[in-house]
């Protein structure tokens, strides 16, 4: 730690976790030592160092694992769009990065449509729609809180499916035939996680989430399905 009087010992602490991070002295789903540890380790107190760990939780460096300690983060997944609108599944775009993703089920039911819905898939008010609702994960953390809808009578034998750890993508083509190639419309806004949310994600209640509406098309631009997401933004990156 340097010797700095004119940086609060928290940030010297936060600033040498992070550089040991950067540097390979902690790697990847590595643990850390404990508070206790830390502390010891840089003569300050717990609270010092509970600071500089939980500001390292909140900037996507480290994870605390309920019961078990913090771990080194796996890399933010980054996601580039592209200028062609083409749609790229989450289970693919883990792949890539070496890393297992998984999918937990929180809901699925039968919703009615709403208005920028029915102009989507030019439908009327009585059109019903097959809501499924999933938490992400990727190498078992928690990266987005998933929203898809679907036009029921299209989609109807997705409601028996086995929706776990399964890429919805491949689901809708394997049962339903419908492929998802290109986004039609998709908007990106930041919001701040509600308690439900903070609770299914396992981030603060506050922290910043990436909102994305995402319209799904096939290869003939016709309608398939809407997502609805909410990205941990310390855990996803997208580019523009």
């Amino acid at each position: 730690m340097s010797d700095n009087t004119f940086v609060p010992l928290y940030q010297q602490i936060k600033d040498d976790i992070k550089s040991a991070i950067e540097h390979g002295k902690y790697k990847p789903k590595e643990q850390i030592p404990t508070e206790p540890e830390l502390s010891a380790e840089y003569s300050v107190s717990r609270v010092t160092v509970r600071r500089a760990v939980e500001e390292l939780c909140g900037e996507g460096y480290l994870v605390k694992q309920q019961g078990r300690g913090t771990f080194v983060s796996t890399p933010r997944i980054h996601r580039k769009f592209s200028v062609s609108n083409q749609a790229v599944s989450f289970t693919k775009t883990c792949r890539e990065y070496g890393m297992a993703a998984g999918a937990r089920v929180l809901e699925r039911k039968i919703v009615p449509v709403r208005e920028d819905e029915k102009a989507f898939w030019g439908c009327g008010d009585d059109t019903l729609l097959l809501y499924i609702q999933r938490i992400r994960t990727a190498d078992g953390q928690p990266v987005f809180l998933e929203n898809l809808f679907m036009i029921y009578d299209e989609f109807k034998s997705l409601m028996q499916a086995d929706w776990e750890n399964q890429s919805a993508f491949e689901l809708m083509a394997s049962v339903c035939g419908h492929l998802v190639v290109n986004t039609s419309h998709r908007t990106i806004e930041s919001v701040r996680a509600t308690a439900e949310q903070s609770s299914m994600l396992s981030v603060p209640v506050g922290d910043a989430l990436l909102h994305l509406n995402c319209y799904f098309v096939d290869r003939e631009s016709r309608p398939i399905c809407i997502g609805r997401q909410y990205y941990v933004g310390s855990r996803y990156m997208i580019e523009i």
